[in-house]
């Protein structure tokens, strides 16, 4: 049996801002990648973001925000910081985050679909979201994949399978409790911050367990 490559180092160094990668597709969970990007833009960080069709559909449903998938408003993503959001247009192949001559120092999916999670299993790459996450698995990148479904089905489960031994991590959408959450947001934020402790990024969204 295969096993699984070493965990992927960062390929940004030091403590200043780095440049990531979110996707967010067509999953239930749109409220994820929306509290990622905006806590990578507020932490200084430049953030690349790709809104798949079906992402743009539930945001508006689960969020209320008009996104269009072809031209995604940086104000609405994050309207705090929108100057360190640049958007891309799923079906650009020629984005900067296509090429791995481009140094993110990491991607996540948030939420991804499991349509999503098979295609970048396959490694077709026929879109930017697919792409993009096809170049950090090849050279050695963080890969974050959140995905939100249930149950899984067997071919769920060997694709996320394959994704952790090609170097992906994966942090299912699947909120802890022990931290007393009080809200919706609370839960969100327990996700995220592990979302961001994968790509390497310090997170003061949830205190960490102590005993």
């Amino acid at each position: 049996m295969s096993q699984p490559h070493q965990k992927p180092g960062p390929a940004h160094q030091g403590s200043g801002p780095a440049e990531y990668a979110v996707a967010i597709t067509g999953a239930s969970g749109s409220a994820y990648g929306l509290r990622l990007v905006r806590a990578l833009a507020g932490a200084g960080h430049r953030v690349h973001v790709v809104v798949s069709a079906g992402g743009a559909r539930v945001l508006r449903h689960e969020c209320g925000l008009s996104i269009s998938a072809n031209d995604p408003d940086p104000t609405v993503l994050a309207p705090a910081h929108p100057d360190r959001v640049t958007t891309h247009a799923e079906p650009n192949y020629g984005a900067c985050i296509a090429s791995g001559s481009y140094p993110i120092a990491g991607m996540a999916v948030c939420p991804a679909s499991m349509g999503t999670i098979g295609r970048i299993a396959a490694g077709t790459a026929e879109t930017l979201v697919t792409r993009a996450a096809d170049v950090c698995l090849k050279e050695r990148r963080h890969l974050v994949l959140v995905p939100r479904e249930t149950p899984f089905s067997l071919l769920h489960l060997e694709n996320l399978t394959k994704l952790t031994r090609a170097g992906a991590v994966v942090v299912p959408a699947a909120p802890g409790f022990y931290h007393d959450p009080q809200s919706i947001d609370d839960l969100v934020d327990f996700v995220v911050a592990r979302v961001l402790e994968q790509l390497g990024v310090p997170q003061t969204l949830v205190e960490p367990w102590r005993g």
